[in-house]
Order: structure tokens, then C-alpha cells, then sequence
């Protein structure tokens, strides 16, 4: 128990064995920036780009952590909730609302419809022991092509979401004239040192992280972390394991959908149809580059990696284009190192047990 109680935020831990994996992927970044400089890049500019990503990524990647945690393994199932999330914004949408208060909304319809969509696959993932990851995969891509048929078929009638000629939601919805674009962002928002802080976004990322470490100190949490450590120990310690399983699987949703409308807000679009397929990968590839693995994770490791992954996906790009003379590298660099991280953390597994 002591062991588990010890598994909350750990920042003075994670600071004194820092991972490999961050330190090699935190020196790039640094390495990112010092080379932007040098290359004529706004240093303020790159670092509020990434402070922006920060924002806009941090509940997709603490979505991570109750289902890592439980034992059920990184949330390659993140579509799912996004999907929900989607569904939310647009039914809010479509009865008229507009401002914070479609935000607002959208964000309690995305916990309900999340929690419950969780649920659900919750029970898959008890279904699946052993299974979770794959399983988890392909769920996640199944689900987003499901709602690319509700997309179409639901009777939506706001004629601001539909398309102009025949039936179904169009692929992608401007909040602007909804007055709904960065409606956290500018809350109490500030510079420092020429460094732009969308301090409301930054806050509800922060909040969620104080409230997901005081989950894991209480005794469902506790129990949660007990079954993803040892199953049967927890069993016979009376802990119900599907149950521990479930409600993890349905935070983890419930927050991919608040996520996806934090992520929405600030970027300015919904983006619906195959805009969530592969949202998970950068998520998990986040949570694993903060330090985490495939069976244990903290608050830390999301805040750390999410900061330092974004920092380099976002600011790599543009300086790689410019020291290549224009070379689109947005991609490329994105995708070395987002599937670079998720396999070597894949390696560390032994035979499917614990690293």
C-alpha cells in the first residue's frame, strides 16, 4: 500500500532519475531552439508557440494516465473520447448556442457522453485482458468511422453546420462566429518576457493535474492503481478488478472529450469525420517521452512530456524548413519521433509483462 501511496505526482523523484528517453528528446528540443535562433526565429515566439500546444494537448495526455494506470495500457482508444467531445460541441451547436456558453455546455454534455461511452468500453477492455492495446487500436478507428456515419445521418438542421448542397455536417466548423475561438485563452491572459501565457487553458490543464493526483490518493484511485500493479493481489485483497478497470477507462474518456473542446477553442475549427482517427498517437507518445511506460504513470510524466513533445513537434518543423531552404518537414518530424517513442517504449516491455 505504502508503494502505491507513493505513486502520486513524484516531481522530486522523476528530477533526480530523469528518464533516458526524456533527457535525449528534451536535449533536442533544446537543441530546436538554440538552432531557431540562430536562424533568425523569435525565441519568445517558439516558446509561446509551445506553451499554446501545452494548453491544447494537456487533457488529451492526461487521459492517458488512469487507463495506464489501471493496467489496461497507454489509451490507443483516445478517439473514442474525442468523438464524444465532437458530439457535444455539435449538438450545442445546433440548439443555438453561442460565446462561453457553448463552451460551457458542450463540456458538460462531453463528460456525460463520455463517462458513458466508457463505460462501454470499459467492459471491452475486461473482455480483452491481455489484449488491451490492440484491441484498444482498433476500437479507436472503429468508433471514428461509426460517427462518420452519425455525422450523416443524424437529423442536425443548423444550417451554420450543414453543408450547403445535400445532407451531413460539413468536415470542418469555424468557432469564430460563434465567438466561441479561445474563449479559455483569454482568460486573465498575459506575456512574460515577450513569452505569450493563455493563462485560463494553462489553468484547466493545471487543475485537472491537481485533481487527478488527489483521485489517485483516494481509494478508488488507490484501488485503481492496485489492480493495474497486481490483479490478483488486488483481487484477493477484496478490490473488484472490472470495476477499477471500468471507472478508469471511463476518466479516461470523459477527459478526451473535455479535451478535444479545449483543443477546439484555441484552434479555432472542429474538425469532425477522420479529425480524431489518429489523435491518439501524439497523446501517447506525450505521457511516454514525460517518462512514463506502458504500465505506470504520473501527473509528471504528462506535464513534462506534453511540454517538451509538443515543444518539439510544434517548433521543429519551421526550422527544419527553413535551415532545408523551405522543405515541408511538419510531418516527417512529427512522425519519427511521435512512432519513434511509442515503439521504443513498446520495446521495454517483456514479453507483454511489466519493463
Amino acid at each position: 500500500m505504502e508503494e502505491v501511496l507513493r505513486n502520486g505526482i513524484g516531481f522530486r523523484r522523476f528530477f533526480k532519475h530523469m528518464p533516458v528517453a526524456t533527457l535525449i528528446i528534451g536535449a533536442f528540443w533544446i537543441f530546436i531552439l538554440i538552432l531557431g535562433t540562430v536562424l533568425g526565429f523569435s525565441l519568445t515566439n517558439l516558446l509561446s508557440d509551445a506553451v499554446q500546444r501545452f494548453g491544447m494537448w494537456g487533457l488529451l495526455v492526461l487521459a492517458m494516465v488512469p487507463s495506464i494506470q489501471s493496467g489496461t495500457g497507454p489509451n490507443f482508444a483516445l478517439p473514442i473520447g474525442v468523438c464524444c467531445g465532437l458530439l457535444a460541441i455539435v449538438i450545442s451547436i445546433e440548439i443555438g448556442l453561442t460565446g462561453g456558453l457553448l463552451f460551457a455546455v458542450a463540456a458538460i454534455l462531453a463528460v456525460a457522453i463520455g463517462c458513458v461511452m466508457g463505460y462501454v468500453y470499459g467492459q471491452l477492455m475486461n473482455a480483452v485482458k491481455g489484449s488491451e492495446m490492440a484491441i484498444a487500436t482498433y476500437t479507436g478507428f472503429s468508433v471514428t468511422f461509426l460517427f462518420c456515419v452519425i455525422w450523416t445521418a443524424l437529423p442536425f438542421a443548423n444550417p451554420y453546420i450543414m453543408w450547403f448542397i445535400g445532407a451531413g455536417l460539413r468536415n470542418y466548423i469555424s468557432l469564430e462566429p460563434l465567438g466561441a475561438v479561445k474563449v479559455l485563452d483569454n482568460i486573465m491572459h498575459f506575456s512574460i518576457g515577450g513569452i505569450s501565457i493563455p493563462t485560463g487553458m494553462i489553468l484547466v490543464v493545471l487543475i485537472a493535474s491537481l485533481l487527478m493526483w488527489l483521485f489517485f490518493r483516494s481509494k478508488p484511485g488507490i484501488s485503481i492503481m492496485a489492480v493495474g500493479m497486481n490483479p490478483r493481489f488486488a483481487a484477493v485483497s477484496g478490490i473488484d478488478v472490472d470495476k477499477s478497470r471500468t471507472l478508469a477507462n471511463m476518466i479516461s474518456t470523459a477527459l478526451a472529450a473535455v479535451g478535444i473542446l479545449v483543443y477546439a477553442q484555441s484552434f479555432g475549427l472542429v474538425q469532425i469525420y477522420d479529425g480524431p482517427m489518429l489523435m491518439a498517437f501524439p497523446a501517447v507518445a506525450a505521457v511516454l517521452v514525460g517518462g512514463a511506460s506502458a504500465h505506470k504513470s504520473k501527473v509528471i510524466n504528462v506535464i513534462v512530456g506534453t511540454i517538451i513533445f509538443q515543444g518539439l513537434i510544434t517548433n521543429g518543423p519551421p526550422v527544419f524548413g527553413r535551415l532545408l531552404q523551405g522543405a515541408d518537414m511538419t510531418d516527417a518530424v512529427r512522425m519519427v519521433v511521435q512512432n519513434g517513442v511509442i515503439l521504443y517504449a513498446l520495446a521495454q516491455m517483456r514479453g507483454g509483462g511489466k519493463s
